[in-house]
């Protein structure tokens, strides 16, 4: 079988949190790694992720050692647009009733 690994970076403005994880995550940029699996016997390419791991920022009385976690990548998408969600959100803006202006 053929595999592929690709990499990306997100970053979070604020701090997080995903399924599975007992603390929040805090904001900052991620590398993510995802390995695939080529399907064999198709007449196309395609194929099936097998694992994805966020990598988490190194800790500073640990120099040299970096931790990565398996993780849902359908749990970090739910992230990101919550992330991106709070950065489109802007109190000053907001007229829903309750919202008390001052002016």
């Amino acid at each position: 079988m053929t595999n592929r690994t690709t990499e990306k970076t997100v970053m979070f403005r604020r701090p997080f949190s995903l399924r599975g994880f007992d603390e929040e995550l805090p904001a900052g940029d991620y590398v993510v790694e995802t390995e695939e699996e080529l399907l064999e016997g198709l007449s196309f390419p395609a194929y099936c992720r097998k694992l994805t791991l966020m990598y988490l920022p190194a800790n500073p009385r640990r120099p040299g050692c970096r931790q990565a976690l398996p993780i849902n990548p359908d749990e970090l998408d739910a992230a990101l647009l919550r992330d991106q969600a709070m950065e489109d959100y802007s109190p000053a803006t907001d007229t829903s009733p309750g919202f008390n202006q001052r002016g």
